[in-house]
């Protein structure tokens, strides 16, 4: 467990996401306590026999050597740990509750990089499925492990050399959930409940779109596949059945509310307002400064196509259209700043801002930057600017503080639904340890067709016409079918009830027993030796 310690977080983090009583949560616990002793010790104990000149090697080439024998020792262990339990769900992640936006930029990963990122990801020896959550607000990574332990150790020196953050500051931060807590997570993060912004809709969409890009991506597989269309079924039957999104707001109209909170009195009445970009966020910036009476607004992006398409989509608005070469000038206009665009590094600086005339009279002289970007599209030295005012993301939450009882509530009621949702997922992923019976079953009845019938056609003669050769096949197959129609039935469910997929599995292990249906390791030992290879590399 020693290279558990050095990568976990710490538990405190646990509990801020309301997980205590989970599994991983008690052994961050003991893990910040000291070594697990061997009885509470889920795991294998692996002993590697080095050479004798193994002290001569250098340091990484034993570790390698060391990892790579691990390996092989719980492939060679009869594959107890692997074929006994099934592969581990696993979420590793920061989100706007337990990290600062300063360290989320570092980590985010754009749409466009999931596929890479999932790819890389399921090139680390006990990673076989990966997932990529990266918006304003969190950034998630979600795998199916072989070896939950080693799969965290994987994941966080993943995370670390992607983004530069060294493990002690990540492990401060980051949070780890395993199995069902990491289920309930998401299906909680799929309706709204994990937000900022309870109920808010974006994050649904954005579920949807990770479960979009991983139908094209390699390493996003069946665990995955079936998680994240359980998780979107949960968020819409939130949505339909709770009123959780009733007055929901998102981040865009939490940033316009932060506005109006900063403004005091003014309004938006007498307000130049500017908005940097024209994408989904923006749009809704729009909408809702509509909706506080702000009718005149200079958006700046790259083309002018989005901005005409806003326009259109909110004809009682007065957009007008700049390019990114007129942003600085536009911005010296301005009172207020909205920037919501995709770039990867700064748009602003405090050597540009300083420059800029001060805001207007109308505004206490005060310009404001409503930064809900992430990476940050204004630098925080900005807010160094005399009378220059710098708000992100992680500012937000001073809007959505008030009702929390109603907001406890409401969560509440989507629980119960959650909840639901979790014991389906479960039990079909519990059905899924028919299939390989199901296969080695009709293996092992089509093998005995296939001897029967070649003795049967031998004693037949070698003239026998094609068309009774046929027929005698015909029967064969019909046979064979008619005699496992009954336990195939008994080997299938759709995993909706707990109580058939129980009887499922006892089914299954009757068969296995049966008709001695042993485990086949032919492809699990080519999957370890795989693994074994890439820890040499």
């Amino acid at each position: 467990m020693e290279s558990l310690r050095s990568t976990v977080v710490c538990a405190d983090d646990c509990v801020g996401l309301g997980y205590g009583s989970s599994p991983l949560f008690r052994a961050c616990n003991l893990l910040n306590a000291g070594p697990l002793p061997t009885s509470r010790c889920n795991r294998l104990t692996v002993s590697v026999r080095a050479s004798a000149d193994a002290s001569r090697l250098p340091t990484n080439h034993v570790t390698k050597l060391s990892s790579a024998a691990s390996l092989e020792q719980l492939r060679n262990s009869s594959l107890n740990r692997y074929t006994k339990e099934k592969s581990s769900i696993l979420v590793l992640g920061l989100s706007v509750h337990n990290a600062p936006v300063e360290m989320r930029e570092k980590l985010a990963i754009p749409e466009a990089e999931w596929p890479r990122a999932i790819s890389e990801l399921c090139e680390l020896p006990h990673i076989e499925e990966a997932g990529v959550l990266s918006t304003c607000n969190r950034m998630e990574i979600y795998v199916v492990a072989l070896s939950w332990h080693r799969g965290v150790k994987e994941v966080t020196e993943w995370m670390t050399k992607t983004s530069g953050i060294p493990i002690g500051d990540l492990r401060q931060h980051l949070f780890i959930l395993r199995d069902r807590d990491a289920t309930q997570h998401l299906f909680r993060v799929a309706s709204g409940l994990d937000s900022l912004v309870l109920g808010e809709g974006q994050i649904l969409a954005q579920v949807k779109q990770v479960y979009k890009v991983g139908q094209t991506a390699v390493g996003f597989g069946r665990n995955l596949t079936g998680l994240l269309k359980q998780a979107i079924t949960a968020g819409k039957r939130v949505r339909s059945e709770t009123s959780i999104a009733a007055g929901a707001v998102s981040v865009s109209s939490a940033a316009v509310e932060l506005a109006v909170m900063k403004l005091n009195d003014s309004g938006f009445s007498q307000v130049r307002v500017l908005i940097i970009g024209a994408g989904k966020m923006s749009k809704l910036l729009v909408k809702h400064l509509l909706s506080k009476g702000c009718t005149k607004m200079v958006v700046v992006n790259r083309t002018e196509q989005r901005v005409l398409d806003l326009q259109e989509e909110f004809p009682d608005a007065e957009l007008t259209f700049q390019p990114l070469s007129a942003m600085l000038q536009c911005t010296g206009d301005a009172d207020v700043v909205f920037t919501s665009t995709a770039s990867e590094s700064p748009l602003f600086f405090k050597e540009s801002v300083e420059k800029l005339p001060s805001a207007r009279a109308s505004v206490e002289g005060v310009r404001h930057f409503i930064d809900i970007s992430v990476p940050r599209n204004v630098a925080a030295c900005v807010g160094e600017v005399e009378n220059t005012r710098v708000y992100n993301v992680d500012d937000l939450k001073e809007v959505v503080a008030a009702n929390k009882e109603e907001r406890r509530r409401k969560a509440m009621e989507a629980q119960v639904i959650i909840e639901e949702e979790l014991r389906s997922f479960e039990a079909w992923r519990d059905s899924l340890e028919t299939v390989p019976t199901i296969k080695k079953l009709r293996s092992y009845a089509e093998n005995i067709r296939m001897s029967e019938l070649e003795k049967c056609l031998s004693k037949m003669g070698e003239d026998i016409p094609k068309k009774n050769k046929k027929l005698v096949e015909d029967l064969s197959r019909g046979i064979v079918n008619k005699l496992l129609h009954g336990p195939m039935t008994h080997l299938r469910c759709d995993g909706t009830d707990s109580r058939t997929v129980s009887e499922t599995l006892e089914n299954m292990q009757a068969l296995e027993r049966m008709f001695d249906l042993k485990s086949d390791l032919s492809s699990l030992e080519q999957l370890f030796r795989t693994r074994a290879q890439k820890m040499q590399q």
